[in-house]
């Protein structure tokens, strides 16, 4: 399976009680994509992935507690902290126009309006009032503002996003 077909929501964080429930920290904007019944992609590090049942599934503290197909016990469930649970891009829906998921968005390669290349967008600022994207080319760092008055192009089927930058922004 490509990873490339899967988001991460969510990472296994530790286990609760003695029965095989697990706590997640939740990437989601909501916690309404997790439901009992769903199927979700496990996977850690440069393992292989495989597919479980989410049984039970409930809001804990700031997190998620979960009950998945077949982890009955705490040794087990101690056995997959650091697993991330990944959901189809397929389910999910599709983003409003000039929308992106975020991980559509980090690799891109961008470029300024002279073609000069920056990096590739590493990382994403969440400021609340707009994204920032972190770009990188080796040891320099741009910090881009999402906005639309700075980038003129976004093409995640190309792999480049085109940017116009202010006067006076920091480059590297």
């Amino acid at each position: 399976m490509s990873d490339k077909n899967f988001l991460l929501i969510a990472r296994i964080v530790g286990v609760h009680g003695i029965r095989g429930n697990l706590k997640a920290c939740s990437y989601a904007e909501s916690d309404d994509i997790f439901r009992s019944g769903m199927k979700l992609w496990l996977k850690r590090g440069g393992e292989e992935g495989c597919f479980y049942t989410v049984e039970q599934i409930t809001p804990y503290n700031k997190g998620l507690r979960l009950r998945i197909e077949g982890i009955n016990d705490r040794n087990r469930a101690e056995s997959m902290i650091g697993y991330g649970l990944y959901i189809e891009k397929s389910r999910l829906p599709l983003p409003e126009a000039d929308s992106y998921y975020w991980s559509d968005l980090i690799g891109l390669a961008v470029y300024d309006k002279n073609e000069d290349f920056l990096g590739k967008v590493e990382s994403i600022i969440s400021t609340g009032s707009n994204d920032v994207y972190v770009v990188k080319d080796g040891k320099k760092e741009t910090l881009i503002p999402a906005l639309a008055a700075v980038v003129s192009e976004i093409n995640p089927e190309a792999g480049i996003m085109r940017v116009d930058l202010p006067e006076g922004l920091p480059v590297g």
